[in-house]
């Protein structure tokens, strides 16, 4: 087997384990400090979900040579809508399977359900792009691939943490939480192998990719997650969620900036 579909798989593992495993570290607190973490950890995920659509991934779509702008950002409104309706679904399978919506007094549980479903066919996407990217990398240089790699664990820590909150949130146990997390990680080698033999096709269709990842982020955040916060009206908790959403924003940005 040639030495570099090696590397490749090598890195694309580490690139996508490595970084599910340091935010993972967040599972080993003691369940009294996840407690009270867990809130305001959503409104960090918030801002890491939007910061990674808005500044990471969508930038990286229109990078791409001779892309449509305008087919990107369709793919991201239609992809909106797509979620909307896998979404629904999940609310529709548990109606016709017990009580409709208006009877069920534990209908957001549902609704959290399907929120930890969809975190992880975003996140499941965005690592497979993460793999291309990567595979790319080694296929100009070695050295390359390696910083590359580097570059995707440090930006994908505090995405990863946002998803376990958004995972732990929907009624996820630590252990399913670390185990589905891990394996949309292991998506990073199939994006790795797939652009190392057809590298061509996938810088065509990499932007769409990019922009449907965009869109599941997106969705979750505004129609999931933001949400949730408005049951707590407060002033001081209301600070609390624009500061922590700031700072999901700004570690996304920083780390994204420092590493490109």
């Amino acid at each position: 087997m040639n030495s570099l579909i090696l590397w490749i798989i090598a890195f694309t593992i580490l690139g996508g384990v490595l970084s599910v495993l340091a935010a993972g570290a967040f599972l080993l607190l003691p369940e009294s400090v996840r407690t009270r973490m867990l809130s305001p950890m959503v409104s960090f995920a918030i801002g890491a979900l939007l910061g990674a659509a808005f500044l990471a991934i969508l930038p990286h779509a229109f990078e791409v040579p001779g892309v449509d702008a305008h087919a990107v950002t369709l793919t991201v409104l239609c992809g909106i809508l797509i979620f909307f309706l896998l979404e629904k679904m999940v609310i529709w399978r548990h109606c016709h399977t017990e009580d409709c919506e208006a009877h069920v007094p534990d209908m957001d549980k549902v609704r959290n359900a399907a929120t930890g479903n969809l975190i992880l066919i975003g996140d499941g996407i965005h690592n497979m792009v993460d793999g291309v990217l990567i595979a790319a990398a080694f296929l100009t240089d070695v050295h390359l691939g390696v910083v590359t790699s580097i570059a995707v664990i440090a930006h994908e820590i505090p995405q990863e943490l946002g998803d376990f909150a958004v995972l732990l949130h929907s009624g996820f146990s630590r252990g399913k939480a670390l185990l589905y997390n891990m394996l949309t990680s292991l998506t990073t080698v199939i994006g790795g192998v797939v652009a190392y033999f057809s590298l061509s096709l996938a810088n065509t269709v990499v932007p769409y990719v990019l922009a449907i990842a965009a869109s599941s982020f997106i969705y979750i955040a505004v129609a999931d997650l933001i949400p949730g916060l408005h049951k707590r009206t407060e002033f001081s908790a209301t600070v609390q969620q624009i500061v922590l959403i700031a700072l999901g924003v700004t570690v996304i940005s920083v780390t994204h900036a420092m590493l490109h």
